[in-house]
């Protein structure tokens, strides 16, 4: 049994604000007990940290009912458990149909979209905000030997494909304008061993996934390849003309063909497989495109129309309006297309009508003696999708060959020149980036289809053009439903 004496209070240790405990007789445990001595009411104002780690043992205070903690039964730890279980259940559900809420409106504003860009009515506004690029931001890129004939962007704007009279075939980096891989033309009469083209290639396309690329020559023959690694896949043959149109339908690897035999071929690149020929056309067929529809676009050359082949219906629309051969067509949405003529006309076209909506003639000049004047030929035409902006490319006398923008009126009913850029050479082919913001023009000193003459001043090569806009973010345009 334990009892305590009450010791006296150290002075010293008091003006220090310590605690002193005097030491008690030994109990039968062995143990010493002591009680801390509290300080004098006139050194509670401040205890220093280290008075407090010197003291000995507090003594517990007794708790009181109200301290004392409550122990819960089993079953009782179990209904409270159950309880915040579920009411977390319940507060995730509300956040995961907070989520499904907003992923559904995010969808029904894609499939909007999807829908008004099928129909043709979805148009983005960016002509307004595009200015002229600078000289010395056109980069040129060479490589090909011979004139540049045909190129496409890769889905997601990293890479070029470009082809050439050379027969070879080039994959280019954007960014440093680096080759990545080089497919050399071989000479005529080796096709039996020679991997790849021997003859002129004069069209080329890409699938909207970036899987395969697809190659057209004037020996009658498609190549495909693996996009990624340049790996020759399959070889397509049944044309019997120069093959001078590709296009892959998007969203697919539904593969159109056009020929200078004057027929449209449909393939299934997935299974290396012919599927139907569509015949129609007059004349050799000069240019294809096609989007997301199972239709496709051509343009028939000195037959002078512009044809709509719907595939599932294996039937056809015929327009009329160029004085010239049509030798360039490019779809700017589902609905609307654009196509450029030997005569120097460039038109605009609706699916819906039979006649151009817009034709702007000697769109890029006339050259020639007074008296003799002859209009640039409109070489190549581009489209930026599901946009109110176009490109056109001229041939001709050196001092005059350019790429113009142009900006569609409202409705398309109208063009309106923005700006232009000096290129010497013949522009055989153009295209626009996905995003907008560059255009690409393969130059040559010859035209595509021919050598009819030559330009001997002119480079073969690749012109990046950027396309700036006045407003600080390119993402940032205007959408406009027709």
């Amino acid at each position: 049994m334990s009892f305590f004496i009450k010791g006296k209070e150290n002075p010293k240790s008091a003006k220090r604000g310590k605690n002193t405990a005097v030491p008690k007789r030994k109990a039968a445990g062995g143990s010493v007990e002591v009680r801390a001595k509290k300080p004098s009411s006139k050194y509670n104002e401040e205890i220093s940290s280290d008075s407090e780690a010197e003291s000995s043992t507090v003594p517990k205070k007794k708790k009181t009912n109200e301290d004392i903690e409550y122990e819960e039964t089993p079953q009782e730890k179990k209904l409270r458990l159950a309880k915040l279980y579920l009411e977390q259940l319940k507060h995730e559900e509300e956040d995961k149909a907070e989520e499904d809420a907003f992923e559904t409106d995010l969808v029904a504003g894609r499939l909007q979209e999807e829908v008004l860009e099928q129909k043709g009515k979805l148009q983005r506004l960016i002509a307004k905000d595009l200015i002229p690029p600078d000289a010395s931001e056109i980069r040129v890129l060479r490589g090909h030997k011979l004139p540049i004939t045909c190129l496409v962007i890769s889905p997601d704007d990293k890479c070029i494909f470009s082809a050439a009279k050379d027969c070879s075939i080039i994959k280019w980096d954007v960014q440093s304008g680096k080759k990545l891989h080089t497919v050399h033309g071989g000479r005529k009469g080796t096709e039996d061993r020679h991997v790849g083209h021997t003859a002129h290639i004069l069209c080329m396309a890409i699938s909207s996934d970036g899987k395969y690329l697809a190659t057209g020559d004037m020996n009658k023959l498609i190549m495909i390849w693996e996009a990624e690694t340049c790996k020759h896949l399959y070889k397509f043959t049944g044309h019997k003309g120069p093959v001078s149109g590709l296009s892959f339908r998007k969203g697919s690897h539904d593969l159109y063909s056009a020929s200078h035999d004057r027929s449209v071929k449909v393939w299934n690149v997935d299974e290396n497989a012919y599927v139907e020929t569509l015949f129609g056309h007059q004349d050799a067929i000069t240019g294809l495109d096609s989007l997301s529809r199972e239709r496709c676009v051509t343009a028939g050359g000195r037959d002078r129309t512009v044809r709509v082949w719907k595939i599932a219906e294996e039937s056809q629309l015929v327009f009329h309006g160029h004085e010239g051969s049509i030798d360039s067509i490019q779809l700017i949405n589902e609905e609307h297309m654009i196509t450029g003529a030997d005569d120097g006309s460039l038109s605009l076209w609706s699916v819906n009508k039979k006649k151009p909506l817009s034709t702007v003639k000697q769109a890029h000049g006339c050259h020639g003696d007074a008296g003799l004047e002859q209009p640039h030929w409109v070489a190549s035409v581009a489209a930026l999708h599901n946009s109110d902006t176009v490109a056109s490319g001229a041939s001709g006398c050196s001092h005059n060959s350019q790429v113009t923008v142009w900006k569609c009126g409202q409705s398309y009913r109208g063009l309106e020149r923005l700006f232009s850029v000096p290129v010497c050479g013949f522009i055989n082919s153009l295209k626009f980036s996905s995003s907008g913001r560059f255009l690409v023009a393969g130059v040559g000193q010859e035209h595509r289809l021919g050598r009819w003459w030559r330009l001997k001043e002119a480079k073969n090569g690749i012109y990046i053009i950027p396309l700036n806009r006045k407003s600080s973010d390119p993402e940032d345009v205007e959408v406009a439903q027709l």
